[in-house]
């Protein structure tokens, strides 16, 4: 039985990604990713200024006349959605925490592949891959999807066996493992693929897998921010607690210094991330808790689409 809060939820989202797919990105989705190559569609008589490469000799002599072959752009892709839901998905400051704005994401990437006659696959990890969803095609199927990205409930460490770090600390919640994800993407996907990596980045040690995953497949950072990732707010004396670790530290809020170095750090990070997805020549998009998820998918979909163009 599923829940009556989830399926509402569900149906929700359904409703409100289902109609963004086809009035916002209808065009700019299908215009934005090449297929997998040229197929066959069929033999036809041979034409002057066809190119002779083309010709079909056993048809040729099998009729006593010049065939040449006729391919057509294969417009049918997979589209692997790879989604984060570690514990610090759960924060969220403004509309909604990271976690809900994932799923928003992931069922717009989702509506729109499907008008297109694609297949969606799903990858849900913590600090290790927790659910795989084959790609499939159908309307039922994405919302299969939707579901088990909403319905994640993710089991506390306490409870999983796994109370403690290697340093003795605290778990409160599973860590992010995207290294684990990206692996599991490479070895599961054999077809080049269009994937989606939905997740807020804060880890480290996965560039080199990353750039594996570059190499097979399309890969498109979805960067989940909020507000609160890069400014901290003068609220005096506050506990600041590890979603993920469960470490807390008390910080005065009220020194601007306190403020200044967080902000300042916070910044190199985000840096060294975009240099990281620059470097690879990955087309990288940033979505706010407090903004739209709509607009930023659809100006990386129409920025793509010159570029192919051209």
């Amino acid at each position: 039985m599923i829940p009556k809060e989830l399926l509402a939820a569900l149906r929700k989202i359904e409703i409100h990604t289902a109609r963004l797919a086809n009035e916002q990105l209808s065009g700019t989705y299908s215009s934005s990713f090449k297929g997998q190559g040229l197929a066959f569609r069929e033999v036809r008589p041979y034409q002057p200024g066809d190119d002779v490469r083309t010709i079909d000799w056993n048809v040729s002599a099998r009729m006593q006349d010049t065939f040449v072959k006729i391919f057509v752009e294969e417009r049918e892709m997979t589209v692997m959605l790879v989604v984060d839901l570690s514990a610090s998905e759960r924060f969220g400051t403004r509309r909604a925490p990271k976690m809900r704005v994932a799923s928003e994401v992931a069922a717009l990437l989702a509506f729109s592949a499907i008008r297109n006659n694609d297949r969606v696959g799903l990858i849900i990890a913590t600090d290790k891959v927790e659910r795989m969803v084959p790609p499939k095609k159908g309307e039922k199927h994405v919302m299969r999807v939707v579901r088990e990205i909403l319905g994640f409930e993710q089991p506390r460490a306490a409870t999983a066996g796994r109370p403690y770090d290697d340093r003795g600390r605290m778990r409160l919640g599973a860590g992010t493992d995207l290294r684990a994800a990206l692996e599991a993407l490479v070895r599961t996907s054999r077809r080049r693929s269009i994937a989606f990596i939905v997740s807020d980045f804060y880890d480290s040690g996965y560039e080199r897998t990353l750039a594996l995953a570059a190499a097979k497949h399309d890969v498109v950072p979805v960067v989940l921010v909020d507000r609160r990732d890069t400014e901290m707010p003068d609220v005096g004396l506050a506990t600041f607690e590890d979603l993920e670790s469960g470490e807390s530290v008390i910080v005065d809020t009220s020194d601007p210094r306190v403020r200044a170095w967080y902000a300042a750090a916070m910044k190199k990070i985000a840096e060294a991330r975009r240099a990281s997805f620059h470097k690879l020549g990955l087309d990288a998009v940033e979505i706010e808790t407090g903004g739209s998820f709509v607009r930023p998918l659809r100006d990386l979909f129409a920025r793509r689409a010159r570029r192919i163009r051209r």
